[in-house]
């Protein structure tokens, strides 16, 4: 069975109209039938208060469609946030694609 991962890289300051452009990518992704869901987010600056609950709502949305949401590539900024705002407990993370690579795909 061939596991359909999707992956979205994400780049520039996540606030609200970002976030709901994140809404609808991953809304239209999910329609599609991914089994795995992947946020690179190598290229986001600063993500604001709309843009953590973006985030959570495509969390909510990819446990409802029963894939799996996975973040990659957060700077040192992001990773600090996640842990003020215990997101550090919702999202599991990895350093780049490759470790995510390593340790999801290769289990599959």
């Amino acid at each position: 069975m061939s596991i359909n991962v999707k992956l979205l890289e994400l780049s520039g300051i996540l606030d609200g109209v970002r976030g709901n452009e994140l809404r609808r990518e991953v809304s239209d992704i999910l329609a599609n039938g991914a089994d795995i869901l992947l946020l690179d987010m190598k290229e986001v600056k600063f993500i604001d208060s709309s843009g953590l609950g973006a985030l959570v709502s495509a969390m909510q949305m990819a446990r409802n469609a029963n894939t799996k949401l996975f973040v990659c590539s957060i700077s040192d900024q992001v990773r600090m946030l996640f842990e003020l705002t215990k997101m550090d407990r919702i999202f599991q993370t990895f350093a780049d694609q490759d470790e995510f690579n390593r340790q999801v795909l290769a289990t599959q």
